[in-house]
């Protein structure tokens, strides 16, 4: 990690402030014996911010310390450190730390953790003994506060060797674990922007080994195929070397061999999978991480779709300022949980190819669409029960709070209740709920019999336990109680003793109990009263008998705490040991949610069935595009049909459907709309959804492609027409017959001629040698010759209505191909100068006398011979 703060120039001599803010410029000799200890802890991890425990306060020292006080807007103040002078210094309270450190991962910080991990008062005049118990950088975060709900938090780790590559990626919080092994460096590039993890491990030899990178930061040491968007940590080559790396594996996992992960024969997604455990040992220092099963995938079992078309598509966001609200998942997502909120992101990010599957979620969809009752009890039931993945997580990983373990035993207790919901369903993801172990009722019912019904949030200074559950507690409950009326009953004896009625007794950490006289009354004071303080307006007074009570009752609260705290350890151990079980019910759990939220989204959006089929065939009667639908009044959306796909195979109905559609129509109009609509309703059915149509006979797609907009890539010198090219480029090199290809506007970055070519070029390659389905939308009017050359390319436009002073956008799209694009009257509706439409109506008309190409088509001649 590269701090903004140069240690280098803050030296005590050239510090304004006075005070040392850099622990490399110290004698480490004079300095206390407490801040020895925090620089040797310091060095072990340079390139990290310390937040280091004392007393009540997480503190900061030197560099660290300038670095909290910039980045969170703290008072940076010294301390003395010994001989060796004041040393700067900031610091945040010890129950806020959470939120602190969240904000310095936020901006791109790793943040170590130095705790007491002994009481003070056990310390008996030595240093208080601290150790590093977390370290937390982007992608190792489990703590609720430091998540988003509704997405996971992906730890990536690659390893690359020439065109070859292995990934591994997992979510702590979530316990998923997933590796995978290619050989083509575009393919990681795309798998990264998918997964979009919050921090990405990298093996090199370079000497920052442990820094971190944040998003855009350059380093000579990071290989130039990694996109510069991500948090890089940059770590050493050994623990990613094969022989460690499967050693790890099968030692986390208890196995003989990597044949059951699938990945025995993938040296670089074990090298990468291996090295990713590695991490999180080395930062999850007080405990475990309880991770599923290593699972291991190839890129072909799913529908790919690159970050391009992600992004023209707005599936998870938009284009124009990157929000949720407008996206398709915005637009899709009705479920009720946050595991299930995740579930649906990773659905649309990695879409099925197998029929079977996809069948299997409409069985469901349609089940709940049917059965009315089953889904409103369902999703009212859903909604009671809480993040399960990642309260198991937290339990696991030994961070769970009694809240914590509170909020899993609620949720435990519902799943028999889901259980008798489902138990006469039919489909196959309500069947995978009708059992549930046994033991999550009776671990849920121990845990609620454990656990006080509104647990507080620290665990270490008790009220967690209930009365009745350890007798050993319950008697040092009886004592503290005891000690506790007597020191309430105190007051009162005194006030009649003494005869002072303003008598008080009171308690603070430094003085422990005493007895507080106004100084008016202190002739009143019993000999046996010992003055231990004296104030503005009172004295305090301490009596042997109190102290010997006060003694009494601090030693039993802290022995019960004790206690208390070792009950709830056994506890939150005990749901660590069941948590691979917990999570699979959780994932199932996660399932029927985005199900129930589709079979709502059905039922209220008028969504149908869509028939999946073999072949090459997209048959959409009555199409509509899901968002667009949902931000329009009901009923204003103009519904579309669209058929391709080209039939080879059987005789009869060769021909029926074109293979490519030359698109013309006016701007504005809605071909754009319509494009992304045939995409996302091909995305959806993929998932299992049901889709916005009147009918739909769709075949599955191994790559979705578009083509779409405008855009600069200033970064790398790159023009629009540039990137244009770039992207129609790799379309055409990776698509295949089973494709979708959505292109808009192809050759309109340069001069008419050149863009023309290129656009029938492409079109003509598109559809004689990929023979992909494709939607090609242009303003060549020219292309619609092609129709009349390739027998399976097809013109249709979106028509319009001509009226005397103006066009009305009719937004329908229908066989024929336009002659006009109106562009001059979209500038006029936009708000040019009347004289400006005027004078681009005459150019307009030259431009059409006299253009060659335009006389040469409409008298039948193609374009090889004009």
């Amino acid at each position: 990690m590269t701090a903004s703060y140069d240690p280098s120039n803050s030296s005590k001599s050239s510090n304004p402030h006075g005070f040392i803010a850099d622990h490399r410029a110290v004698d480490r000799g004079k300095l206390s014996q407490m801040y020895q200890h925090y620089v040797e802890t310091k060095d072990k991890y340079p390139h990290a911010v310390l937040l280091y425990r004392v007393g009540d306060f997480f503190e900061c020292y030197f560099q660290d310390a300038v670095i909290l006080a910039e980045e969170l807007e703290l008072v940076l103040t010294s301390k003395q450190a010994g001989e060796q002078g004041r040393v700067a210094m900031s610091g945040v309270p010890h129950h806020s730390w959470e939120r602190h450190a969240t904000l310095l991962v936020e901006k791109g910080y790793a943040v170590v953790i130095c705790d007491q991990v002994e009481d003070a008062a056990e310390a008996a005049g030595r240093l208080v003994r601290r150790e590093v118990t977390r370290v937390l950088t982007p992608g190792t975060l489990l703590e609720d506060g430091m998540l988003k709900a509704s997405r996971n938090n992906y730890l990536a780790a690659v390893v690359i060797a020439g065109e070859h590559w292995g990934l591994a990626y997992a979510d702590i919080s979530t316990g998923e674990f997933v590796t995978t092994q290619e050989s083509n460096l575009e393919h990681l590039q795309q798998e990264l922007m998918r997964l979009q993890p919050a921090e990405v491990l990298v093996p090199t030899n370079a000497p920052d080994l442990g820094s971190l990178l944040r998003p855009g930061e350059k380093s000579p040491n990071l290989p130039e195929c990694l996109p510069p968007n991500f948090c890089y940590s940059l770590r050493s080559q050994i623990p990613f070397a094969q022989g460690e790396a499967r050693s790890k594996l099968l030692q986390v996992f208890k196995l003989r061999s990597l044949e059951g992960l699938g990945c025995e024969h993938l040296p670089l997604a074990v090298r990468a999978a291996g090295g990713l455990l590695e991490y999180l040992e080395d930062t999850q220092k007080s405990g475990s991480i309880p991770l599923q099963p290593l699972r291991t995938y190839t890129l072909t079992d799913f529908l790919i779709v690159d970050h391009q078309t992600r992004r023209n598509l707005e599936i998870t966001q938009t284009v124009r300022d990157g929000s949720f609200h407008g996206s398709l998942l915005w637009a899709l997502d009705r479920t009720s949980t946050s595991m299930g909120s995740r579930a649906l992101r990773r659905w649309l990010l990695q879409p099925l190819l197998d029929i079977k599957g996809i069948r299997a979620r409409q069985d469901t969809i349609q089940e709940l669409v049917e059965n009315t009752p089953l889904r409103h009890d369902l999703r009212h039931l859903l909604r009671q029960i809480y993040d399960l993945e990642r309260l198991t997580g937290r339990a696991g990983s030994g961070t769970a709070n009694a809240r914590d373990l509170a909020a899993l035993a609620d949720s435990l207790g519902k799943l028999p209740e889901l259980a008798y919901l489902v138990a006469e369903a039919n489909s196959p993801f309500l069947k995978a709920m009708q059992k549930v172990p046994p033991f999550m009722e009776e671990l849920a019912a121990k845990i609620k019999a454990h656990i006080v019904e509104s647990p507080p949030i620290l665990i270490k200074e008790g009220g967690l336990i209930r009365s009745g559950i350890n007798p050993q507690l319950d008697e040092r409950r009886i004592l503290v109680e005891e000690d506790q009326r007597w020191i309430a009953n105190l007051e009162v004896d005194e006030r009649s003793r003494t005869g002072v009625p303003t008598l008080k007794v009171g308690f603070n950490k430094t003085f422990g109990y005493y007895i507080s006289i106004s100084r008016a009354k202190a002739d009143q004071v019993p000999t046996n009263y010992i003055r231990k303080q004296t104030l503005t307006n009172e004295e305090r007074y301490i009596t042997p008998e109190l102290k010997e009570r006060e003694a009494r009752i601090l030693s039993a609260r802290d022995d019960l705490n004790k206690l208390e705290y070792e009950i709830f350890l056994a506890l939150r151990e005990e749901v660590s040991k069941h948590a691979e079980t917990i999570r699979n019910i959780s994932r199932a759990v996660a399932a029927v949610d985005v199900l129930c939220g589709l079979a709502e989204l059905a039922v209220y959006q008028g969504y149908i069935r869509p028939e999946i089929v073999e072949g090459r065939s997209i048959n959409i009667t009555d199409g509509r595009h899901p968002v667009v639908e949902q931000s329009l009044p009901a009923g204003f959306f103009v519904p579309n049909s669209t058929n391709l796909g080209w039939q080879e195979t059987a005789e009869e109905t060769k021909g029926r459907s074109p293979d490519l559609i030359i698109l013309t129509g006016p701007n504005a109009s809605g071909k754009s709309c319509y494009l992304r609509q045939v995409g996302l309703i091909q995305l959806m059915a993929q998932i299992g959804s049901f889709v916005p149509v009147k009918y739909a006979n769709l075949a599955v797609c191994d790559r979705i492609f578009t083509r779409v907009g405008a855009v600069d890539d200033l970064a790398t010198g790159q023009s629009t027409f540039m990137v244009e090219m770039n992207e129609t480029a790799n379309i055409l090199n990776h698509a295949t017959a089973k494709s979708l290809v959505l292109l808009d506007e192809i050759g309109r970055g340069t001069a008419t001629f050149d863009g023309l070519s290129i656009a029938w070029a492409v079109a003509e390659y598109l559809a004689t040698e990929i023979k992909s389905r494709t939607i090609f939308a242009t303003h060549y009017h020219e292309l619609n010759e092609l129709a009349g050359i390739l027998e399976n390319v097809a013109n249709y436009q979106v028509t319009v209505k001509e009226m005397p002073d103006k066009i009305i956008f009719l937004h329908q799209v229908q066989p024929g191909g336009a002659d006009k694009s109106y562009g001059i009257e979209a500038g006029r509706l936009a708000g040019l100068p009347a004289s400006v439409i005027h004078r681009a109506r005459q150019v307009m008309g030259q431009i059409e006398k006299h253009s060659k190409i335009a006389v040469g088509l409409r008298h039948g001649l193609n374009v090889d011979e004009i």
